[in-house]
């Protein structure tokens, strides 16, 4: 079952923003009792976490370990890609571009300190994320 597309405003150029909310409204509206819900960001420079939500320094330290781990300029060799955003694609691909949520009792299973996450890497930016449920 699809379910309507989000639609986040960055405003940052790296910035972890919380879409947990709209998650949990977009399963509630299209009456998802159980099943698995795919988050998904078709951007090759965002990705999709699940993370703590309760400490907003523990966002600031994820970017700073993905700013330590993708320089923007690395100790040996350059970055060819032309658009300039090579360190974006890297951190994209170590976060990954989905994440799968149980949904039970009509609501997504999270942690009591977790929430989901559109990584934002190259911004600021307008993104999409498309919701897909699995109802068994």
């Amino acid at each position: 079952m699809r379910l309507p597309d989000l639609e986040v405003e960055t405003h940052a150029a790296r910035e972890l923003v919380e879409i947990t909310a709209e998650v949990r409204r977009a399963v509630a509206a299209a009456g998802l009792r159980e099943g698995l819900l795919l988050v998904y960001c078709p951007h090759t420079t965002a990705g999709i976490t699940i993370q703590e939500n309760a400490d907003p320094d523990v966002r600031r330290d994820l970017l700073l370990a993905l700013e330590n781990a993708i320089p923007d300029a690395p100790a040996r060799g350059r970055y060819r890609h032309a658009e300039g955003n090579s360190p974006a694609h890297a951190m994209a691909s170590l976060l990954g571009s989905s994440a799968t949520v149980i949904v039970r009792d009509g609501a997504p299973l999270l942690g009591t300190w977790q929430g989901v996450f559109l990584c934002e890497l190259d911004g600021p930016r307008r993104r999409t994320v498309h919701l897909q449920a699995v109802a068994p």
